[in-house]
């Protein structure tokens, strides 16, 4: 089983932390979407946008991303999108009206990508352990900062919901130091990567089948994420703790349980099971009482965890594409339920009158999401399998090389 090296190079460990505070990001407004909506004479619907716009241009940039550093280099790319970071998580603190913050997000939404993808890439190629312990390595980044996120939203938007976002500025740009001064240049990629590498690694089976699983996944999660605060309709500083400890779940989850999981029981039956709960779940959350919808979202979180390490092992190990790309096409996949999930969940409520609907639906893509690794298990296994001496090779190369 995988474990995490702490004895990481100075650049790991700067890129882990800078990504941290990257997906401190998503979950920065859960705790404040209602102070959000107060504060800016906006309704439900038009806050939610705040995760749409950013995961929209999210997905879209992940063609770009891998275009981008095999040009410029993965530590350019890096600073690009903490810059991009920076400069429009500042904007959002300043912002006037909903519109105005939604765009800010549609730019920092830009910036995530390029840093996210491109950090993932780094910590494997240069994290000490080979590849599995670097994905533990930052799924870990990944679980702190959705724990941390709402947890600094509500200590900081509990004064105003504008300080969140300049403290995200803040962090990013400490964050813009370390890998400017810790990371050295990567070497660029023997080829440089087209605008359509990654739409042309969606023609292989297995990756495919990841990614549309993935996306079923997606819209479950952020259904939570995103609506889930208006329904619990708690003070920032309940809300952010209700999140602090979902957050928690998911970093333990994802980092000591999975494996776990997975060593005894296989990837795709620990992934289809794990689905399936999530969706009993999300119904319960939907139906159930105000404390018992406390409860579930809390412990939607370790079902979250489990997944995200599953998948992210799926996108990078079931395909003979370079890992970088593979990890776009999956991600501009799956990054578009994470856009719709927002938006259409309380037009649903909207539309049909009844709080309950959008959970329903959350519940059915997560079984749906399940469906797919069922009905697709033996072309993911028989891939995954096959790929895996190959990838053993590569990493040991990597590591010798560092």
């Amino acid at each position: 089983m995988p474990s995490i090296s702490l004895r990481q190079p100075k650049a790991v460990w700067a890129t882990a932390g800078a990504s941290v505070v990257a997906f401190m990001g998503i979950g920065l407004v859960d705790p404040i979407l209602p102070s959000i909506a107060s504060g800016l004479n906006a309704t439900a619907g038009q806050v939610s946008l705040l995760f749409t716009s950013y995961f929209l241009i999210t997905a879209v940039a992940m063609l770009v991303t891998g275009f981008v550093s095999s040009r410029i280099g993965g530590r350019r790319t890096l600073l690009l999108g903490l810059a991009f970071v920076v400069v429009f998580a500042g904007l959002a603190g300043t912002s006037g009206s909903v519109g105005e913050l939604v765009g800010f997000r549609a730019g920092w939404g830009l910036g995530n990508a390029l840093f996210v993808s491109t950090a993932l890439a780094v910590i494997v190629g240069a994290a000490a352990g080979g590849s599995a312990a670097a994905i533990l390595l930052y799924e870990s980044a990944l679980g702190l900062g959705m724990a941390c996120g709402p947890l600094l939203g509500a200590l900081l938007g509990d004064a105003s919901w504008r300080y969140p976002f300049f403290g995200t500025a803040f962090l990013m740009a400490v964050g813009f130091l370390c890998i400017a001064v810790f990371l050295k240049e990567q070497p660029k990629p023997a080829h440089r990567t087209s605008l359509l590498d990654p739409l042309k690694a969606l023609g292989h089976g297995g990756l495919a089948s990841a990614a549309v699983s993935a996306f079923f996944y997606n819209y479950t999660f952020f259904t939570v994420l995103a609506f889930t605060p208006f329904v619990l309709d708690m003070s920032p500083y309940r809300s952010g703790a209700v999140f602090f400890a979902w957050g928690v779940l998911l970093a333990v989850f994802s980092v000591i349980v999975a494996p776990r999981l997975q060593e005894r029981f296989g990837s795709l039956k620990v992934l289809g099971g794990s689905l399936v709960l999530l969706a009993v779940d999300v119904l319960v959350l939907g139906y159930g009482g105000h404390t018992t919808a406390v409860v579930c979202t809390v412990l939607s979180g370790a079902f979250i965890g489990v997944n995200n390490t599953v998948y992210t092992e799926l996108a990078l190990g079931v395909s003979d594409a370079p890992r970088p790309v593979a990890s776009a096409g999956y991600n501009f996949v799956r990054w578009f339920a994470a856009a719709a999930a927002p938006f259409f969940a309380p037009r649903i409520e909207e539309w049909t009158g009844s709080i309950h609907v959008p959970f329903v639906v959350a519940a059915v893509t997560a079984v749906a999401g399940a469906l797919v690794v069922v009905v697709r298990r033996r072309a993911l296994a028989h891939d995954a399998e096959e790929l895996e001496t190959k990838h053993a090779v590569e990493d040991s190369v990597t590591v010798f090389a560092n």
